[in-house]
């Protein structure tokens, strides 16, 4: 059904689809203001402005939200032009503080320039006082040597010789012989003798006073030793008896764990004798209810046989009491009224019908003991079965385990053995990597060594040409003033290394220090002998007492 069109008071058809007003203005260039077959009637006529304000409200929200994006659009608009316009003022906050950043950023790289230059600077005199620290450490380092420190000892035996000899010469020259000068000397002399004693008499009542405070504090210390030693023997005691407390309760404790294991033993054994004892009385339970179910069995045929023979005597003695009582009740029928006759012969009736039915039930009940016994022998035959095979499954299982594990012990130890070559090949190869390595560490090192000796040879004769230039401005600068400058030249021509050894040629002209082999350890002398002074043979005969 087509939706009507509604306004006002009036209602008017549905408007056309889409699809047929395309289709008729595809045929009809021009087409009309109306559609055709339009009943005039049914059409509603708005006003212009009732036309503009209904689409006006249907527009709004949208007419509305474009409104709002243009004046967002024109502030922002607006504010980026004003950015722009006072970004280059000088007279607003933001521009006094970017002035004062840009003056900041000024002032700190000139102060980073000149912290850079103090830097420079002060680097420069590190460096200075580094070269100055190092050019002392190797003077000191120069004066520390051996062969220096014996160098300074011959200068300063040398002065010393000269100052001695200055004071000498001193005392040659004078030449005054005053008796109030002797006087006074002796009176100096004697007030220095008393001072001395005097000093001497303090010096021992002072060695006697710290005697006697030495001696108060041993006695103090053996005291306190013995107050010590018995507060440890105190202690130790204490300790040995807490020792034999916790001896006899560790005893007790073993003694009593022995015989709560000795108790659980005797336990187990019981337990396991009374186990035994059980399953023998159980099996002999077992033995005895077979040998009842045998001999029930027997009896049951026994019986079987007995109640057959019974039954077809009692058969035959109830046939021969029914022959009499047949023939009794054909007498008592000629004697007796009918109704008599059939009373007796219902009574009959009745006691051989209850007869047959405790003879029927008795029959059925031997029948289901008999089938009752079969069904339980039949079931312990069958579990007697599949244990049996049960046990032969298990059996062949634990058959094949046993076997699966050998193989696997087999695989493992085979598995071991290969890795055990493997890991001896390994080994091999790394000692022969080793030997290889230790040859051309040795190699290396025979070669490091020499290059040592090299290096030392080069450094001693570097040394040595120091010092002899050292030694010589010293011996030069001495030589204008002092005339004893042999210690100098001694003290120089010695060999360095400050031993009393042989010079090796080998090491730099080094003079080695051989040690005695007591406890000591100190340097053996040093003889230069220049040949013996008994030459003589003959004098040496009589020296040592020869005659001939």
């Amino acid at each position: 059904s087509e939706m009507l069109v509604q306004f006002g008071r009036r209602c008017g058809q549905a408007k056309e689809s889409t699809e047929m007003r395309n289709s008729e203005e595809d045929q009809v260039p021009y087409p009309p203001l109306l559609p055709s077959k339009v009943d005039l009637q049914q059409v509603t006529i708005i006003p212009h402005d009732e036309w503009e304000r209904i689409q006006d409200s249907l527009d709004s929200l949208t007419r509305e939200a474009a409104c709002l994006r243009e004046e967002r659009k024109a502030k922002r608009d607006m504010h980026f032009r004003s950015q722009e316009v006072v970004k280059h003022w000088t007279n607003t906050y933001a521009g006094m503080k970017e002035q004062k950043l840009e003056a900041k950023k000024k002032r700190n790289e000139e102060i980073e320039a000149e912290r850079q230059i103090l830097d420079l600077e002060e680097a420069i005199h590190k460096q200075g006082e580094r070269k100055k620290a190092i050019e002392n450490a190797k003077q000191y380092q120069f004066y520390q040597t051996e062969r220096v420190k014996n160098f300074h000892s011959g200068l300063l035996l040398s002065r010393v010789m000269k100052e001695r000899d200055a004071q000498i010469e001193f005392q040659k020259s004078k030449r005054k012989t005053d008796k109030k000068w002797e006087e006074q000397l002796k009176l100096d002399i004697e007030k220095a003798f008393k001072e001395e004693q005097e000093k001497a008499e303090k010096q021992h009542r002072e060695r006697v006073a710290l005697s006697k405070d030495h001696l108060k504090q041993i006695k103090e210390r053996k005291e306190e030793e013995e107050r010590r030693k018995q507060y440890e023997e105190k202690d130790a005691k204490e300790i040995k008896r807490q020792n034999s407390l916790y001896e006899i309760e560790k005893r007790k404790k073993q003694e009593k764990r022995k015989e709560e294991i000795h108790e659980s033993r005797r336990l187990f054994f019981e337990h396991i004798h009374d186990k035994n004892i059980i399953k023998a009385v159980e099996q002999q339970q077992q033995e005895e209810e077979n040998e009842k179910i045998r001999k029930f069995i027997k009896a049951k045929k026994r019986l079987t046989l007995m109640r057959k023979e019974k039954e077809a005597e009692t058969h035959r003695l109830m046939e021969d009491r029914r022959e009499r009582i047949n023939n009794f009740l054909s007498k008592l029928m000629k004697e007796k009224l009918d109704n008599e006759d059939l009373i007796i012969a219902r009574d009959i009736a009745e006691a051989e019908a209850e007869w047959e039915k405790r003879e029927k039930e008795k029959d059925e009940k031997n029948k289901a003991e008999l089938k009752a016994i079969a069904e339980h022998r039949a079931i312990v035959m069958k579990n007697k079965e599949d244990e049996e095979r049960q046990r032969k499954i298990e059996a062949k299982e634990q058959l094949l385990a046993v076997l699966k594990a050998d193989q696997v012990f087999r695989e493992h130890e085979k598995e071991k053995k290969h890795k055990a070559d493997k890991e001896r090949l390994e080994v091999q190869d790394s000692h022969i990597q080793q030997m290889a390595k230790n040859k051309f560490n040795a190699k290396q090192a025979k070669q490091a060594e020499l290059d040592y000796y090299r290096l030392t040879e080069v450094l001693a004769a570097e040394k040595e040409k120091e010092f002899q230039d050292y030694a010589r401005e010293v011996i030069d600068l001495e030589s204008k003033t002092n005339r004893f400058i042999y210690p100098l030249v001694k003290a120089a021509q010695e060999g360095p290394g400050g031993g009393h050894g042989p010079v090796l040629v080998n090491r730099g002209g080094l003079r080695p220090s051989y040690q005695a082999t007591d406890t000591t350890g100190v340097q053996l002398p040093f003889y230069n002998s220049k040949g013996s002074k008994y030459n003589n043979f003959q004098k040496s005969k009589g020296r040592l007492g020869f005659t001939w």
